[in-house]
Protein backbone atom coordinates (compact mmCIF):
# COMPACT_ATOMS: atom_id res chain seq x y z
CA UNK A 1 0.00 0.00 0.00
CA UNK A 2 1.11 3.46 -0.94
CA UNK A 3 1.61 5.44 2.51
CA UNK A 4 -1.35 7.59 3.47
CA UNK A 5 -0.24 11.51 2.40
CA UNK A 6 -0.59 14.41 4.82
CA UNK A 7 -3.08 16.20 3.02
CA UNK A 8 -5.30 12.96 2.73
CA UNK A 9 -4.95 12.20 6.35
CA UNK A 10 -5.96 15.56 7.11
CA UNK A 11 -8.82 15.35 5.05
CA UNK A 12 -10.03 12.14 7.05
CA UNK A 13 -9.67 13.55 10.15
CA UNK A 14 -11.44 17.00 9.59
CA UNK A 15 -14.50 14.32 8.48
CA UNK A 16 -14.21 12.85 11.72
CA UNK A 17 -14.57 15.82 13.32
CA UNK A 18 -17.45 17.19 11.21
CA UNK A 19 -19.35 14.15 11.31
CA UNK A 20 -18.52 13.44 15.20
CA UNK A 21 -19.60 16.64 15.96
CA UNK A 22 -22.23 17.04 13.78
CA UNK A 23 -24.39 13.90 14.04
CA UNK A 24 -22.84 12.97 17.69
CA UNK A 25 -24.45 9.79 18.64
CA UNK A 26 -26.81 9.40 15.81
CA UNK A 27 -24.43 7.38 13.92
CA UNK A 28 -20.92 5.77 14.80
CA UNK A 29 -17.52 6.88 12.97
CA UNK A 30 -15.20 4.46 11.73
CA UNK A 31 -12.25 5.81 10.30
CA UNK A 32 -10.22 2.96 7.99
CA UNK A 33 -11.54 0.37 9.22
CA UNK A 34 -13.24 -3.08 7.39
CA UNK A 35 -17.04 -3.70 6.05
CA UNK A 36 -17.92 -6.62 5.89
CA UNK A 37 -19.27 -7.00 1.87
CA UNK A 38 -19.02 -10.57 1.31
CA UNK A 39 -16.62 -13.80 1.76
CA UNK A 40 -13.39 -12.39 -0.06
CA UNK A 41 -14.29 -8.66 0.37
CA UNK A 42 -13.37 -6.51 3.53
CA UNK A 43 -12.23 -3.12 2.19
CA UNK A 44 -11.33 -0.47 4.31
CA UNK A 45 -12.71 2.98 3.24
CA UNK A 46 -11.07 6.12 4.76
CA UNK A 47 -14.60 6.50 6.35
CA UNK A 48 -18.47 5.06 7.40
CA UNK A 49 -21.15 6.21 8.94
CA UNK A 50 -22.48 3.50 10.43
CA UNK A 51 -25.78 2.56 12.22
CA UNK A 52 -24.66 2.98 16.26
CA UNK A 53 -24.60 -0.63 18.04
CA UNK A 54 -24.05 -0.76 21.73
CA UNK A 55 -21.26 -2.99 21.39
CA UNK A 56 -19.36 -1.03 18.47
CA UNK A 57 -19.67 -4.20 16.64
CA UNK A 58 -17.32 -6.31 18.77
CA UNK A 59 -18.85 -9.74 16.90
CA UNK A 60 -18.41 -8.71 13.57
CA UNK A 61 -17.76 -6.08 11.34
CA UNK A 62 -20.36 -4.15 10.00
CA UNK A 63 -22.28 -4.68 6.48
CA UNK A 64 -23.62 -2.71 4.01
CA UNK A 65 -27.15 -2.80 5.81
CA UNK A 66 -25.24 -1.33 8.86
CA UNK A 67 -23.86 1.63 6.40
CA UNK A 68 -24.83 5.15 5.96
CA UNK A 69 -22.54 6.82 4.06
CA UNK A 70 -18.83 5.02 3.01
CA UNK A 71 -16.02 8.34 1.68
CA UNK A 72 -13.01 7.64 0.27
CA UNK A 73 -9.97 9.76 -0.30
CA UNK A 74 -8.44 9.79 -3.39
CA UNK A 75 -4.82 9.85 -4.02
CA UNK A 76 -4.36 7.25 -6.30
CA UNK A 77 -6.49 5.32 -8.80
CA UNK A 78 -7.19 2.72 -6.51
CA UNK A 79 -9.95 4.09 -4.14
CA UNK A 80 -11.83 4.65 -7.89
CA UNK A 81 -11.50 0.70 -8.46
CA UNK A 82 -13.59 0.16 -4.82
CA UNK A 83 -16.49 2.12 -6.26
CA UNK A 84 -18.26 -0.94 -8.03
CA UNK A 85 -17.32 -2.83 -5.14
CA UNK A 86 -19.78 -0.60 -2.93
CA UNK A 87 -22.34 -0.56 -5.58
CA UNK A 88 -22.63 -4.33 -6.03
CA UNK A 89 -22.89 -4.63 -1.93
CA UNK A 90 -25.50 -2.24 -2.07
CA UNK A 91 -23.80 0.84 -0.13
CA UNK A 92 -26.52 3.20 -0.73
CA UNK A 93 -24.04 6.70 -0.70
CA UNK A 94 -20.67 6.99 -1.23
CA UNK A 95 -18.68 9.81 -1.86
CA UNK A 96 -15.36 9.81 -3.64
CA UNK A 97 -13.06 13.05 -2.68
CA UNK A 98 -10.57 13.56 -5.23
CA UNK A 99 -7.68 15.62 -3.64
CA UNK A 100 -6.03 16.70 -6.86
CA UNK A 101 -9.25 18.19 -8.43
CA UNK A 102 -10.46 19.47 -5.15
CA UNK A 103 -14.19 18.01 -6.22
CA UNK A 104 -16.04 15.37 -4.34
CA UNK A 105 -17.84 12.51 -6.56
CA UNK A 106 -21.38 11.55 -4.81
CA UNK A 107 -22.26 8.01 -5.93
CA UNK A 108 -25.82 7.13 -4.86
CA UNK A 109 -28.76 4.59 -6.14
CA UNK A 110 -26.81 1.56 -6.13
CA UNK A 111 -26.84 -1.57 -8.59
CA UNK A 112 -25.03 -4.72 -9.41
CA UNK A 113 -23.65 -3.28 -12.54
CA UNK A 114 -22.89 0.14 -10.33
CA UNK A 115 -24.47 3.19 -9.24
CA UNK A 116 -27.18 5.07 -11.42
CA UNK A 117 -26.52 8.41 -10.17
CA UNK A 118 -23.16 10.41 -10.14
CA UNK A 119 -23.28 14.13 -9.10
CA UNK A 120 -19.60 15.89 -8.97
CA UNK A 121 -19.67 18.92 -6.35
CA UNK A 122 -17.05 21.54 -6.20
CA UNK A 123 -15.55 24.16 -3.66
CA UNK A 124 -18.28 26.74 -3.02
CA UNK A 125 -21.04 23.84 -3.01
CA UNK A 126 -22.94 21.81 -0.40
CA UNK A 127 -23.54 18.29 -0.22
CA UNK A 128 -26.63 16.84 1.84
CA UNK A 129 -26.33 13.64 4.01
CA UNK A 130 -28.86 11.69 2.40
CA UNK A 131 -29.66 9.60 5.85
CA UNK A 132 -29.89 13.44 7.23
CA UNK A 133 -31.57 15.78 5.15
CA UNK A 134 -31.47 18.36 7.44
CA UNK A 135 -27.50 18.38 7.42
CA UNK A 136 -25.60 19.62 4.49
CA UNK A 137 -21.88 19.68 4.49
CA UNK A 138 -19.58 22.32 2.78
CA UNK A 139 -17.07 21.81 0.23
CA UNK A 140 -14.77 24.02 1.18
CA UNK A 141 -14.76 22.36 5.06
CA UNK A 142 -14.27 19.08 3.77
CA UNK A 143 -11.12 19.98 1.36
CA UNK A 144 -9.99 22.70 4.09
Amino acid sequence: MTPIGARHAACVRRLDHLFTSRLGQQVTVSVQNPLHLGPHSEPQPDLALLHPRPDFYAQAHPGPADVWLVVEVADTSAEYDRIPLYARAGISTVWLIDLSTESIDVYTDPTPEGYRSVRRVQRGQTIPLQAFPDISVSVDTILG
